[in-house]
């Protein structure tokens, strides 16, 4: 397998029949078109549909082309990894992988998916933070890579936000780090 650089990675809901096309052109490394929190349930059948068409229609150049599925213990998790598995992405991206046993089952839900595609887990689980070596010790299979998941993980863990972004009070004050100050004792402003 050739190692690829994952510098960026943009997610998309595949439900999205435009932002997809839009994806074709954008400088990143890994396109990821989601079926999992950025679909409404009404509409993850046809964005299932639209993922399998976009990965056998190809266009995306370099990038590496992941499909996010749901979980299997989700009405659509079965149906989204047959069919992800059937279209062979680069990779199949699984959210909420606690242990070893999570990664079995997704490596065995996509057992006919051509040889080069691979299994991405998503470490979005306080248990899977926990499990970390345990995870890693079931690459046997197709597991190649984890995607964490910060806010789910912080949910989890009963973690409130702050700041400007939860709707509170800046903490900054409005002040903005300069990225590349002209000076190196330069300091907020």
């Amino acid at each position: 397998m050739t190692s690829r650089p994952r510098r960026s990675a943009l997610y998309m809901p595949a439900s999205n029949a435009r932002a997809i096309e839009k994806a074709r052109g954008l400088d990143c490394d890994v396109i990821i078109l989601d079926l999992e929190d950025a679909v409404a349930p009404e509409a993850k059948p046809s964005a299932r549909s639209q993922a399998v068409e976009a990965v056998k229609a190809g266009g995306f150049g370099r990038r590496e082309l992941v499909i996010r599925c749901n979980g299997l213990d989700t009405p659509w998790g079965a149906e989204d990894l047959a069919a992800a598995a059937e279209a062979g992405p680069d990779a199949v991206l699984v959210p909420k992988v606690s242990g070893p046993k999570d990664i079995a089952a997704y490596d065995a839900a996509i057992a006919h998916a051509p040889a080069r595609t691979r299994l991405w887990a998503m470490i979005e689980t306080c248990a899977a933070v926990l499990d970390l070596k345990a995870i890693a010790s079931a690459r046997q299979g197709r597991q190649d890579a984890w995607a964490l998941g910060l806010n789910d993980l912080s949910k989890e863990m009963g973690a409130r936000r702050s700041g400007a972004d939860a709707g509170g009070a800046d903490p900054l004050g409005g002040r903005r780090p300069r990225l590349w100050p002209d000076h190196p004792r330069q300091r907020l402003q």
